[in-house]
């Protein structure tokens, strides 16, 4: 994922609650918001979690009570058929679709449907079988990295690696996997932790599960190539997500803000911006006379000083030119010369 522009996920998850028409809808609302990918969750749910699955405490108010896991994820299924609509429809709108598989079916599914990428939740980061089946296949790979150390970060590098995935096409994304996170538990810090740690990287990112954009917009900002975050059609719907999730005018308003800090980014080169240019003259200062110098009269500290313009000789030049005597006559407030 090595690229200057931060390519961005919008993170439709199950936000379609299994009805093919909101996914439709999501993926509509994902591209008209200039995301670079909107991606979906792809599951055999007998495959995925067992009967005996509690739900996670995020997901406890979606659906009836005492409903567990399997039954819940059930409900959230596209099928194959569906799959392909959307990424036709993808394509006709000019935006990547992607998705997470859970499950080695649902890995050969998206192989087979000619995926770009593969995108890794966290909950895969020690999911060694799953680690190889992907790895085995050497396409580009995301890995979000949430509930995870360092060493169990690197044994997932690893077992990708170990597997035949370059580590250049790997990128890495810090994560935090509690809907909504707390701000003291964002810990984008951790995000430079990795790329210090595993150089090889193809890169670095962040998926977003706060509330708000700041920790995204921060996350660009400290370098982050690849961001990710949840969106929905509407918060008020049923469902395990989208109360953590932007509508699709916060989307759009993140992808602009994201834009925007790209370009405020810059090269890095330290210089004169086009912009500033025309303020040197202005701004800066030049070495003037004091007072009236007379031709052959030696330069001092008592007949010059510093003032703007900024067209003629710099300050910077003032012990070179001290001691050596003036070419003509000067006039106070004249810049000099030698």
């Amino acid at each position: 994922m090595q690229n200057s522009k931060i390519f961005i996920i919008a993170e439709a998850g199950v936000n379609h609650n299994g009805c093919l028409d909101m996914a439709v809808e999501l993926l509509e609302a994902g591209a008209e918001a200039g995301a670079d990918a909107v991606k979906f969750q792809t599951f055999k749910s007998e495959k995925l979690v067992s009967r005996h699955a509690p739900k996670a405490e995020y997901q406890k108010s979606a659906g009836p009570e005492g409903e567990n896991q399997l039954a819940m994820l059930r409900r959230l299924e596209l099928s194959e058929a569906d799959h392909k609509m959307l990424l036709g429809h993808a394509q006709g709108l000019g935006v990547m679709f992607l998705s997470t598989p859970f499950d080695p079916e649902s890995i050969r599914l998206l192989y087979n449907l000619g995926l770009p990428l593969f995108k890794i939740g966290s909950g895969e980061v020690t999911n060694l079988p799953y680690l190889r089946t992907v790895g085995e296949l050497n396409l580009p790979t995301i890995l979000s990295t949430g509930m995870s150390t360092l060493d169990e970060v690197a044994a997932a590098v690893r077992a990708l690696t170990g597997a035949g995935l370059e580590e250049s096409r790997l990128t890495l994304l810090h994560c935090n996997t509690q809907y909504p996170t707390p701000d003291s538990d964002v810990n984008l810090r951790a995000m430079l932790t990795m790329k210090e740690a595993f150089p090889g990287l193809g890169g670095i990112g962040y998926s977003d599960h706060s509330l708000g954009l700041e920790a995204c917009f921060a996350a660009a900002a400290l370098g982050a190539q690849v961001l990710e975050k949840h969106f929905t059609l509407d918060r008020r719907l049923p469902g395990p997500d989208h109360q953590s999730s932007l509508e699709p005018a916060e989307l759009a308003e993140l992808v602009r803000g994201v834009r925007r800090i790209e370009r405020m980014l810059g090269s890095g080169r330290k210089e004169p911006s086009p912009s500033e240019r025309p303020n040197m003259t202005a701004a800066r200062k030049s070495l003037v006379a004091s007072r009236r110098i007379s031709r052959g009269e030696l330069f001092t500290p008592e007949n010059l000083t510093v003032k703007r313009p900024g067209n003629g000789l710099s300050p910077m030049l003032w012990d070179k030119v001290m001691g050596t005597p003036a070419r003509r006559d000067f006039e106070a407030d004249e810049l000099i010369e030698i």
